[in-house]
């Protein structure tokens, strides 16, 4: 199944520089502890993911339900199980204080922040070019690179493999075992033949890259080349406002009284 989507500006961005700037937004957000801060901040990143990420609103729609999940569960257990001064309601062991309340609030966004930004990244950056961007920009070294851009195109052969295992488990008849000795085969029964095709697999692309005269050197052409562009500088310049406004908007003008 191909899927299509329109190359937004977040796709011109070089994606090592996008990474970092993600990474540090995700460890500010862990030592934001105002609500009102958190839940503009989160909303300046819903924007970009809802309307940049170039992809349908019926499959952004799709990928924004396990963001519900996840603001729900993470808020919950807090929300009930928090402790507090100002009781709402309890009943057993739930006990919902205006504290645990808030807080809740306050890691259900956090969490629907993260998933945000992970989302955000994984939708516009593909693996070839952040790789190719890694080794040049941060100088990461090839063999890591060129490890991890091999082992991402095995993922699809060995998804093949591993159905043409289970239809001919099930063709003859071991696919319709229950149990624990069942499960403990049906392991076996995958994992030895997937894990020998991968290594020989990989055994045949290291002979193939030694024969191209592959070596760990910097010092090398690129087939993509990456550099940095006025998209870098608007997307840094987003979240630095991003992050100014948010702080200003939630002492002038708070979603929640706190």
């Amino acid at each position: 199944m191909t899927v299509t989507n329109a190359e937004t500006w977040l796709y011109k961005i070089n994606p090592s520089l996008k990474l970092f700037v993600l990474m540090v937004l995700c460890i500010v957000a862990l030592f934001i502890d105002d609500l009102n801060y958190m839940i503009n901040v989160t909303m300046g990143v819903l924007l970009i993911f809802l309307c940049f990420t170039g992809h349908s609103i019926k499959r952004i729609i799709l990928l924004s339900i396990p963001f519900g999940f996840i603001f729900i569960s993470t808020s919950l257990a807090m929300i009930f199980f928090g402790k507090g001064k100002t009781l709402w309601f309890e009943w057993g062991l739930i006990s919902i204080t205006e504290e645990s309340f808030m807080r809740g609030l306050l890691v259900g966004f956090r969490a629907l922040l993260f998933a945000a930004l992970g989302l955000t990244f994984s939708l516009t950056t593909r693996p070839v070019n952040l790789f190719y961007s890694l080794m040049q920009q941060v100088k990461l070294k090839p063999k890591y690179a060129y490890s991890f851009m091999a082992a991402l195109r095995l993922i699809p052969i060995m998804m093949q493999e591993f159905q043409t295992i289970r239809n001919a488990m099930k063709v003859r008849g071991f696919e319709r075992g229950t149990g624990v000795k069942s499960i403990y085969f049906k392991m076996k029964a995958y994992s030895i033949p997937l894990l020998s095709g991968s290594i020989r697999r990989a055994h045949r692309i290291a002979v193939a890259m030694e024969a191209k005269r592959f070596t760990d050197t910097r010092d090398r052409t690129y087939y993509y080349d990456f550099g940095f562009s006025k998209y870098d500088q608007g997307f840094i310049l987003y979240f630095i406002i991003l992050l100014l406004a948010g702080f200003y908007l939630s002492i002038q003008f708070p979603l929640v009284s706190i």
